[in-house]
């Protein structure tokens, strides 16, 4: 795999090859000649992205980026999907948001330790997505990236026929950013006392999922214009239909946090496990975190999942974001100060001295 995107797929051949037509890597499902017409369109769309630092981009073997003046740079990367947020972009022919939520995924997975997105590199599979929605998916991944700041240097574009069904896809970013050694945020001056601040999440963001395709009965394979329908539904709790509300893009906190970064001990980006699965992961061992859950309004569509799934609500707490996208732990001397660069930022709770093995209670 190389900066082309390459389309690939290596067809088998087990009968004699002079009893049967001449096959050709089209027809077996892999047009190279489109791919290469798709990559050349991609290429304009990374373009748009690149930073100084970038030597080498889309079209290379390998991306090339050339670190920049810091004193004791450290990098940090991750790597993520959408999910199966797919399904639901599949079943509407919606592909221009997807992208987007990629890249916000990632580059919220760096910045709990300080750093800033410097590439992207994006991986899309299918078996029988066209040009246009790859294209859509990539546009998407471009729009984020150059809203961040991250330059898209490479990816990679595959054709796997047999691998994916008709109308799947995956779709996964990696990223690497960069923070000052004595800069990382890694929890480790978290106290018990410490006020823990949150801002709001803008939706699903990209976990879930799974559960609320089955609680609606859409992306699973039923019937297309059936799934359609339910997802094309108007509810007047979510001003708007199912679909646009589980379409609602992951949203970045990296431009809302860049100001406060030193003002703050810990940051846990709210992703799949929820509150109690993620808030843990920012605290030193011995402490844990109370949250008042009547500190904020959950939004409606978790409460409509939860009645339309019959979903316990232990188990929606561990799946879901219940509204909050990042919680970050602050001095309390510090949260006014942090507040006040942050409007949308609330005091959800404080860390506490563990009690028993539960570290995150929401009370």
């Amino acid at each position: 795999m190389d900066g082309r995107r390459a389309l690939h797929l290596a067809p088998a051949v087990t009968e004699n090859e002079t009893t049967r037509p001449a096959l050709t890597y089209a027809a077996a499902g892999v047009d190279i000649e489109a791919g290469d017409r798709l990559v050349a369109r991609i290429r304009e769309l990374a373009q748009s992205t690149y930073r100084p630092e970038v030597l080498a981009g889309v079209g290379s073997f390998g991306g090339l980026f050339r670190l920049g003046s810091y004193r004791e740079p450290v990098l940090v990367s991750s790597t993520d999907s959408v999910g199966t947020k797919v399904k639901i972009a599949s079943v509407l022919g919606r592909y221009d948001t997807l992208g987007v939520d990629l890249v916000n995924h990632c580059v919220n997975d760096v910045l709990p330790s300080g750093a800033e997105p410097l590439f992207f590199l994006d991986y899309i599979a299918s078996s029988t997505l066209g040009n246009e929605e790859k294209l859509a998916l990539v546009a998407g991944v471009a729009s984020a990236c150059r809203e961040a700041g991250c330059a898209l240097i490479g990816g990679e574009t595959a054709d796997l026929p047999d691998v994916y069904a008709t109308g799947d896809l995956d779709l996964v970013g990696f990223i690497v950013g960069v923070v000052e050694r004595d800069a990382v945020i890694d929890g480790s001056t978290i106290r018990e006392g410490d006020a823990l601040l949150a801002l709001p999440s803008s939706g699903l963001h990209t976990n879930g999922y799974s559960l609320v395709r089955r609680a609606f009965s859409v992306g699973i394979g039923g019937d297309p214009d059936e799934e359609r329908a339910r997802l094309d539904r108007h509810y007047p709790e979510l001003d708007g239909t199912l679909g646009d509300a589980l379409l609602a893009s992951h949203r970045c906190y990296l431009r809302d946090l860049k100001p406060v970064l030193s003002k703050l001990k810990g940051i846990a980006h709210i992703t799949g496990g929820g509150l109690p699965g993620n808030v843990h992961r920012i605290l030193p061992d011995g402490l844990g975190a109370r949250i008042d859950r009547a500190a904020w309004e959950v939004p409606p569509l978790f409460a409509l999942i939860q009645r339309e799934g019959n979903v316990p609500e232990d188990e929606m707490w561990r799946t879901f974001n219940m509204g909050l996208g990042i919680v970050l732990a602050v001095e309390p001397s510090q949260a006014d100060a942090v507040r006040s660069q942050l409007p949308e930022a609330l005091v959800v709770g404080e860390v506490v001295r563990q009690e028993g093995a539960e570290r995150v209670k929401i009370e």
